[in-house]
């Protein structure tokens, strides 16, 4: 598999990044161990996590996706080295006050949090180190649009940015980035690095999928002309891209789908109803998922075959983050790989999405 260079950075990495947040709730530490190990054999070299994960996130299990991942670092001779690895600092609290007290995020949380990660990974550097969403109001997450009223920012971005210098500058990170961010944040950033010589951002990791495609409207362009990389995050849309919830009923007049006896157990929609409740539980969300796969199943794909391609054939995508809970999963996805889309396919998944927009935004 090639390597990309993420945005102005001198990281090279993989187009395909193993995602980890099921590792401590979907998936035990053994299994989590497996995985990583059978990803690095076939040739991914990029690593994503994040201080608050396993998701869905509770106390019970904040930072242990990061300590599962550190224990494989001090037993798999070599693993560190051939590994880029990515974790995120927790923006402000969002209901999680086992993550992140208060509504703020200042450059002291920054720091603490940086060195609870070097903690918890067993190791002396985070190659890429990403602030997970911002702590100012941004339509993201399922919220459609931005509230000047919620809008009360504590910490400024200059003084996160000199925090996130002062890491680098100390050995500690070797690149910074930014996720579920907007243009304007990621403008504002650049803007201050560049004005006051601070580190640049190299990545912005939001969620792109074939339901959730918010990137490409003016972010892909920001993105481009700034010379920042974008990592996709749930090119499968939490399973919705599978198929495997295909035979699950519709009803909005009864609250939304119907998540019951056609459901897998095991997927993470089913089981956890916080999940349910974000944009992935939307009827629409399932809806038009159910197009894109019936296409996929037109035209000799899998489902997940053409969810996945789409992001690793997009120019917008530096790299895709999968995730998985087994090693057929991995196996799968990373077999998707090299997988091209005729010029009708592409046309047709334009089309579906002209009529039913982007319904997991």
């Amino acid at each position: 598999m090639k390597t990309v260079k993420l945005g102005q950075s001198a990281l090279e990495v993989t187009p395909v990044c193993l995602g980890t947040m099921t590792f401590g709730e979907q998936v035990g530490e053994d299994d989590a161990h497996a995985i990583l190990s059978h990803s690095l054999a076939r040739g991914v070299n990029f690593i994503d996590t994040a201080e608050m994960y396993a998701v869905p996130a509770r106390a019970e299990t904040c930072g242990a996706t990061e300590t599962i991942i550190g224990n494989w670092f001090a037993k798999t001779p070599g693993a560190r080295r051939k590994t880029v690895l990515a974790t995120k600092v927790a923006g402000p609290s969002r209901g999680m006050p086992w993550v992140r007290a208060g509504s703020g995020m200042t450059a002291a949380d920054i720091i603490a949090s940086c060195e609870g990660s070097l903690r918890r990974l067993q190791t002396d550097v985070i190659d890429l180190y990403q602030i997970h969403w911002p702590e100012r109001h941004v339509p993201a997450f399922g919220i459609t649009y931005f509230d000047p009223a919620k809008d009360k920012p504590q910490t400024s971005l200059h003084e996160q940015l000199e925090a996130l210098g002062r890491l680098v500058k100390a050995g500690k990170v070797r690149a910074i980035g930014l996720s579920n961010e907007t243009p304007y944040g990621v403008h504002e950033f650049v803007r201050l690095a560049e004005q006051h010589g601070l580190p640049r951002v190299a990545t912005v990791q939001n969620v792109y999928c074939l339901i959730s495609r918010g990137v490409d409207n003016a972010l892909d362009e920001t993105l481009y002309r700034l010379g920042v990389s974008l990592l996709a995050y749930s090119p499968l849309g939490f399973g919705l891209l599978t198929g495997k919830y295909d035979a699950c009923g519709i009803d909005p007049a009864a609250g939304g789908a119907d998540w019951g006896p056609g459901a897998p157990r095991d997927g993470r929609i089913a089981r956890f109803e916080s999940v349910r409740k974000q944009r992935w539980g939307r009827p629409e969300a399932l809806a038009a998922a159910r197009r894109y796969n019936q296409l996929a199943r037109d035209n000799g794909l899998t489902p997940a075959q053409m969810a996945l391609a789409f992001c690793y054939t997009r120019w917008s995508v530096a790299s895709t983050i999968i995730g998985v809970t087994s090693l057929a999963q991995l196996d799968e996805d990373l077999d998707a790989y090299g997988t091209t889309l005729s010029a009708s396919v592409l046309a047709e998944i334009d089309r579906i999405r002209w009529e039913l927009r982007d319904p997991a935004n």
